[in-house]
This record gives structure tokens, sequence and C-alpha cells, in this order.
């Protein structure tokens, strides 16, 4: 009998969602920066088991939202979390629960207790913590939600990944696989384009800017093996881009040749890429701005 479901992977901003995400899979399609709030989307990831095909969730960090566009990646989240047949909940195996954490936990609360489904309790990092450290956090966690599993693991070395992942089909229930063999994401090349070039300059720039940046694609074209693509950098003011172009064009030039070089690996074929930066003022608050973006 075959096993589907979808498994909503979700925590405060910074736990590793992501990086977890790409582990599952072996391929990466979720960026990753040491920012918080990196992921403003859902994005599916479906790994392909043995007997079992599973269609992973990654999601937005819950946080107190500030802008529009913060308040629509908490509501994405949180739609996520009510929908999903089992929940990832990722907290960090390196301190004990905060505030943050709390709030996490508030919300996977009120989800279950709409709806009842397997919570696992995902103790990341666990390559940063000392074991002896570790018992201590388990049995913080442990008081405070009767969780199905409590797995320990660390997305970024992928030590008890396989653990996780063995757990998690246990947990599915029976159904038909819902992708084809193929299928390992829905992001559309156009989409991961925009995202690796996101990605570069969340690594490149500091402060409030790496916030206030959006990446919009104005044109992919294929011809053969080669893409040409042309990409504009939204920023909200023009001290923000004067400090995404950088000094002599430098740090531009920077990420597009980081970006390039990504997605010439990412896509199998030769890139074209072009890159302008755009000031559109208070972008996160207009409605009109975010749909277009995809947010």
């Amino acid at each position: 009998m075959m096993k589907f479901g979808t498994v909503a992977i979700i925590g405060r901003s910074n736990v590793g969602k992501s990086t977890l995400l790409n582990r599952l899979l072996n391929e990466k399609i979720a960026i990753v920066s040491e920012k918080p709030q990196t992921t403003r989307t859902r994005i599916l990831g479906v790994v392909h088991a043995p007997g079992a095909q599973i269609a992973l969730l990654d999601t937005p960090g819950l946080h107190k939202p500030e802008h529009l566009l913060n308040r629509r990646m908490v509501r994405t989240a949180v739609e996520t979390l009510e929908e999903a047949d089992l929940l990832f909940v990722l907290m960090e195996a390196t301190s004990l629960p905060g505030p943050g954490d709390l709030l996490v936990l508030d919300h996977v609360k009120a989800a279950v207790k709409k709806h009842a489904r397997p919570v696992i309790l995902v103790l990341n990092k666990i390559d940063l913590v000392n074991k002896m450290k570790l018992l201590p956090v388990i049995e913080a966690y442990a008081r405070l939600y009767p969780w199905t599993e409590v797995v320990p693991v660390s997305a970024q070395t992928g030590d008890n990944v396989d653990r996780l992942l063995d757990i998690t089909v246990s947990h599915l229930p029976d159904g038909e696989a819902a992708y084809d063999e193929e299928t390992i994401t829905d992001q559309s090349m156009r989409t991961l384009a925009a995202e690796i070039i996101r990605e570069k300059l969340l690594r490149q720039t500091h402060e409030e800017v790496p916030y206030s940046i959006a990446v919009e694609i104005d044109q992919f074209v294929e011809e053969g093996k080669l893409a040409r693509i042309s990409a504009s950098i939204l920023v909200e003011r023009e001290t923000h881009k004067a400090i995404v172009i950088g000094k002599h064009g430098e740090r531009l030039k920077a990420v597009g040749t980081e970006a390039r070089l990504d997605m010439e690996r990412g896509f199998g074929m030769k890139v074209f890429l072009q890159l302008w930066v755009k000031v559109r003022e208070a972008w996160r608050e207009d409605e009109h701005a975010l749909s277009e973006l995809g947010y």
C-alpha cells in the first residue's frame, strides 16, 4: 500500500527550515541565509521514498509582523500549518525554549485543536551542541507539549535526517502519490532564478537592506542550451540602491556572477544574466506590488 501526505515545516525565523528541506530532498530548491525571514512564500519539495511520497512544505518563519509583507508571510505559514497532514515543528537544540518558540507552539496548539494530526518536534543544530546539554532541552520541550515524536537532527550535516524520514513515513496516511517521479518542486525556473539572486544579495548586504529587497524577473528566454535572464532588484530607498550597486558597481557585479554560476549548475545550461536596481518606495506595504512579486 502506498503512503502519501503533506508535511508542514514550521518554526520561528532562522531555525534551519529551508536547510532541512534541501537536505531531505538532496537538492537545493530553497535559498538559505543567516538572516531571519529569508523564506517569504510556501515552497513545495517532493520526497520520493520507498512505498511513500512526502510533500514537504517549507514556510516563512513565524514572527511578530511589522509590514504588510510580513503579515502575508505569517498568514502563509499559519494556513500551511492548518492544512498539512503532519507537522515538523523545528526548534534549536542549542537553547532552551524562548518567547519566539512559545509563539510557534501557540500556533501549533490552535491548529491541532481544530484538526488533530501527528506533531514531530525536530530539534535542529545538534552538531553545535554537546550531547550532555541536549537532554535538558528535550526535557524542557517535553513539558510544553505531548509530541508524537522527538527527533534531534542536524540539517547542516545530515545527522539523523534518515531516521526523521523513516519516522515521517510511518505516520503518513495511506494514499496514492500526487506527483510524478520526476517532480521535486513546484518552483519554476523563473522563480528559482529570482530567489537565487535574492540569496546572493542577502549575503552581500547588511542592516535593514536585505529585508527591503525583492527581485522581479523581467525576461526569461530559453534559446536551446542558453537562458537569457533580465531581472530588476527592487529597493525602497536611493541609499539602498547605492549599497546594492556598491563602489564602481562591484557588489552588483559580484551578485550577478555568483547568481549566474548557481543558475548554470541548477539549470544545466549557460546563463546570460542582466541585473538592474530600481527604487520602489514602500513596496512592502503595497498590496499590488506584493501580488505582482508573488507574495
